[in-house]
């Protein structure tokens, strides 16, 4: 596996209030023919987290073609579970429904946040709206700490997540232990965490696995996420039951470029299909400050 960087899609630069840096963690989803929707958490001046888009087309991926002209997602009201601000997770349909689920942020004060996964929903293509003020998945008897962003695959009546879940606080923020777990749903509302690791740390001075990409293929459920030690990468794993992966990272096949805006870190993958080829989203040095771009895997 080897991907071909294809260049730098989109960086803030102050736009919108709201729009004043970073543009983490891309999701692509399809708007019909060759033209996508690219969802990305930007923060203000306060480092608040809110959620926008840029329109592009794949036949001249890295022109925007429409940059939202509103957040698509803002901090929540003092109090709920997003007050802190709101960073993009994933993207999953279920017929008419288009279900958005993000990431809520609370700082804390003996630790340094609590986050929570919340949802949006679309009806028949009408505008995102709040499933509701409270997170679908909150900290609970598996994650007692802290979780993180989620990616959700609805197979038949089954809904499949994985998502980043803390192990411990520490001293530092390197003993958090932040690993990918697993949950099912009958629904994609009403969660049930099994408390089962499915991506682990590495133990060679990894301290952070996060933001899971899957793909079901010829049987195989292929993940990308990101691992963090001195600085952030991304990994490669496979499952045959989506529960326990197997890491193959030495496989990602994508790695920080000798200079620019991903010559320090890459990380936060989303892998997508278009036309018969693998795209993947990805954000470079300072978790999203010099933007996202796209590369594209060699066949």
């Amino acid at each position: 596996m080897r991907w071909q960087k294809l260049g730098n899609i989109f960086c803030p630069s102050g736009q919108y209030p709201w729009m004043q840096s970073h543009a983490a963690n891309p999701v692509a989803d399809c708007l019909g023919g060759s033209r996508f929707r690219i969802y990305f958490s930007c923060r203000d001046r306060n480092n608040r987290a809110s959620i926008g888009y840029v329109v592009i087309d794949m036949h001249r991926p890295l022109e925007v073609l429409e940059l939202s002209p509103k957040p698509v997602l803002s901090p929540g009201e003092p109090g709920t579970f997003d007050d802190s601000g709101t960073s993009m997770g994933c993207i999953t349909r279920d017929g008419e429904r288009t279900l958005l689920y993000y990431l809520g942020w609370n700082l804390g004060v003996t630790v340094p946040w609590r986050n929570s996964i919340g949802l949006l929903v679309s009806e028949a293509g009408k505008p995102f709206r709040r499933f509701s003020q409270a997170p679908v998945l909150d900290r609970n008897h598996a994650d007692p700490y802290s979780i993180s962003y989620p990616f959700v695959m609805k197979e038949a009546d089954r809904w499949r997540m994985w998502y980043g879940s803390n192990l411990r606080w520490g001293d530092r923020q390197e003993d958090m232990d932040h690993v990918i777990k697993y949950a099912e749903s009958p629904d994609g509302i009403h969660w049930h965490p099994t408390g089962r690791i499915a991506v682990d740390l590495s133990g060679l001075g990894e301290y952070a696995i996060s933001r899971p990409s899957v793909i079901k293929e010829a049987g195989i459920y292929r993940m990308w996420y990101s691992c963090r030690g001195e600085a952030y990468r991304i990994g490669y794993a496979e499952s045959e039951d989506g529960m326990v992966f197997q890491r193959l990272d030495a496989q990602a096949g994508i790695a920080v470029s000798d200079s620019g805006w991903d010559a320090e870190s890459v990380e936060y993958p989303h892998v997508f299909d278009h036309a018969g080829q693998r795209y993947m989203l990805y954000n470079g040095n300072r978790y999203g400050l010099t933007g996202f771009g796209l590369a594209v895997l060699d066949t």
